[in-house]
């Protein structure tokens, strides 16, 4: 399990990514007051692991996610989704993630083709403004850390 501090947009400071115990594991330059909102998720020896930024052409909230480099995936909001917020996370080829859930108090699920692959949560805290992430065995951890920041920053905007 991961833990993010919710508030971290507010500032726009670098942050840490830690275990349920509080130990480091990964660091995330947060640039999210400038024009592309970018975050860069680091490894604890500073080097590049994934980046997050904003698409300013896009009609809606896009955010590009790449992994070592290479675009990994866009998170995009749904259009037409009435009643409450709804993202896709659009990966290469098949196997696309759906975001569901109540996204401003940090409890969702992310799916692909109806199977849970995460679960993000604050009930599992009593630590104030923290949340987790419990990734599936198997999944991409990298790729669904950078998803849950990128819907953060998107849900920071509109808010």
């Amino acid at each position: 399990m991961y833990l993010i501090r919710e508030r971290f947009f507010d500032i726009g400071n670098d942050f840490d990514i830690t275990d349920e115990n509080g130990q480091k594991l990964l660091r995330v330059d947060g640039k999210v007051l400038t024009l592309r909102n970018r975050l860069v998720i680091r490894d604890l020896d500073g080097q590049e692991l994934a980046q997050v930024h904003r698409h300013l052409v896009a009609l809606r909230p896009t955010y590009e996610i790449s992994i070592g480099g290479q675009k990994a995936a866009e998170l995009r909001k749904k259009l037409f989704t009435p009643f409450r917020e709804k993202f896709t996370v659009d990966v290469p080829g098949p196997g696309d993630l759906e975001v569901t859930g109540n996204l401003l108090d940090h409890e969702f699920t992310i799916e692909r083709e109806g199977a849970e692959v995460a679960s993000v949560s604050k009930r599992w805290f009593s630590i104030r403004d923290t949340y987790g992430v419990r990734i599936a065995e198997g999944e991409d951890h990298l790729l669904i850390l950078a998803s849950v920041l990128a819907l953060d920053v998107a849900m920071s905007r509109d808010a």
